[in-house]
């Protein structure tokens, strides 16, 4: 509870500053030609890193890094580090060069009606080889970040995505805007310079502690070690997963683009569906990241020690706090969606209907928020007893779910763009029960009776709490009506509030959850 508290925090400085590289951005270059260049030059090696350069490679180092922590001599666990940081630089980096020398091609493929406007196609090119490199750099820190974790520190490796989004910005801004002029450099390939050198403000964040942790790398080669085998072979079903996941988001938004409100067009439902998704991120990086952060190297050397009860105990009391934060946050995106959104949101073009229909799209990805999370939590859970498999056929038939899902609900259903919001709820809660009754059926239980009682007494309770926000929102929205100041006024009020009574509603009904997360912080605040 206390790491997965210290990520949190981290993953909330991320989710801020990364607002703060937007602002940036939008506000020194708006909707032009060189902001599109540079958002498709970040997103072709943001991709490769997500399909395999953080979740594919965390999931299968950090169990085989534990376990040699566990079983094995530091010196052992220090060489398989330096294996994997090698194979990495050696990989990663052919896949960069040979991803700058193919990036005409990359992008033609991509966004074939750059082409169609004098020199996008050509900056976008551009953009994309600086970039490209930035692969790299998030490789070796999510390494690093699994070692740090894997030796139950959580604090540094989580800040280092903060320091990436600031890095970005600061150095950007001095290469593009200071230097830049006198060096023959532009505003745009400023930036583009920055995304780099915030990528290694990253990976160097982290070098500090991992040299006090007593590793530091040189450079190994042994092809033959059954440590780096192991993780390669892990890693191959968790790329295929990840790569099952871009599928969906590609199947949502072509349904998406294929939809036409009567008032806003078919413009209207893509950006109401991205801005509702990016609403739902903040609790499940928040909550389910965290919580499943601070999992994994637990489980991996419960897995490590045989030690199976200690293992079920530990997925038992994380699901607990999956549900004990993300249930009531659910409630929370349902009640007070409008008002958070038209906080942030509405002004200009972005007006009430839009707020609305974004608002509409929020309740139904709200429905599947502890879905998502506990599906993060128990998805490591396989990775740590050594099976990559599970996961990802469980993450590969979720592409035929979304299919069936999608088809099924815009057919009988009038919901529009909602049903796309609808169908990924659908996806999120099939694929964690799913998940939930294999991992249940291989460990011999999950202690299911005591979650099971705690999580109907969360639901409870935060039923209890969407009645108490519900009145203080109507109350405050019939007293000073719909302005942004009404509405910052309004989650002032009511999300401190709605908090306060969920606390108080747990402690009535004695949620174990909410007493263990008392007793961590009471013990932090004693220590220090």
């Amino acid at each position: 509870m206390r790491s997965a508290g210290i990520v949190s925090i981290a993953v909330l400085l991320s989710r801020v500053s990364g607002l703060v590289r937007e602002i940036s951005m939008a506000r020194l270059f708006g909707a032009s030609l060189q902001h599109d260049s540079f958002l498709l030059g970040f997103r072709i090696p943001n991709l490769t890193r997500d399909l395999f350069a953080e979740g594919a490679l965390s999931s299968a180092f950090i169990p085989i890094f534990s376990e040699y922590l566990a079983t094995r001599s530091r010196e052992e666990a220090a060489r398989l580090a330096n294996l994997v940081a090698t194979a990495l630089i050696l990989f990663i980096g052919l896949f960069c060069v040979a991803g700058v020398i193919w990036s005409p091609q990359l992008v033609g493929w991509m966004v074939p009606g750059f082409s169609a406007v004098p020199g996008k196609h050509e900056l976008a090119v551009h953009m994309t080889r600086i970039m490209f490199p930035f692969l790299l750099l998030v490789a070796l820190a999510a390494q690093a970040m699994g070692i740090l974790n894997a030796c139950q520190q959580f604090g540094v490796p989580a800040l280092s995505s903060s320091f990436f989004n600031l890095g970005s910005v600061v150095f950007g801004l001095l290469i593009g805007l200071v230097f830049g002029p006198s060096l023959g450099i532009t505003g745009i390939e400023g930036m583009a310079w920055g995304v780099v050198a915030g990528g290694a403000l990253q990976l160097g964040w982290q070098i500090p502690a991992l040299h006090r942790a007593g590793f530091r790398f040189r450079p190994a080669f042994d092809w033959s070690h059954p440590g780096l085998r192991e993780i390669i072979r892990l890693m191959g079903p968790a790329i295929l997963g990840n790569a099952a996941v871009q599928i969906n988001v590609w199947i949502n938004t072509n349904f998406a683009s294929s939809i036409s409100d009567p008032l806003r067009g078919p413009d209207g439902p893509v950006t109401w569906l991205n801005c509702a998704f990016r609403f739902m991120q903040l609790p499940l990086g928040v909550f389910g990241v965290a919580i499943a952060s601070a999992t994994l190297p637990e489980i991996s050397r419960s897995a490590s020690a045989g030690d199976m009860d200690e293992f079920r105990q530990t997925i038992a009391r994380s699901l607990g706090m999956v549900f004990l934060l993300t249930v009531p946050s659910s409630v929370g995106l349902v009640v007070l969606g409008d008002a958070m959104i038209g906080a942030i949101y509405q002004g200009g073009r972005f007006n009430a209907y839009d707020t609305q229909q974004t608002g509409i799209a929020l309740s139904y990805f709200a429905l599947g928020l502890a879905g998502y999370a506990a599906a993060k939590v128990l998805n490591p859970a396989f990775y740590a007893l050594k099976d990559s498999r599970t996961p990802m056929l469980v993450t590969v038939s979720s592409v035929i779910v979304n299919l069936v899902a999608i088809n099924s609900l815009t057919r009988v259903t009038r919901l529009g763009h909602a049903s796309l919001a609808a169908t990924t709820s659908v996806v999120a809660l099939v694929s964690f029960l799913i998940l939930f009754l294999i991992l249940r059926a291989r460990i011999g239980g999950v202690h299911g009776r005591a979650l099971a009682s705690s999580s109907g007494k969360i639901l409870a309770a935060s039923a209890m709490m969407g009645v108490a926000v519900y009145a203080g929102n109507h109350a405050i929205t019939n007293w000073l009506g719909e302005s942004r100041a009404a509405r910052l006024l309004d989650l002032a009020v009511c999300i401190p509030g709605g908090a306060v009574a969920f606390y108080a509603a747990c402690r009535w009904m004695e949620v174990p959850e909410v007493e263990m997360a008392r007793r961590a912080m009471l013990r932090r605040r004693a220590r220090v």
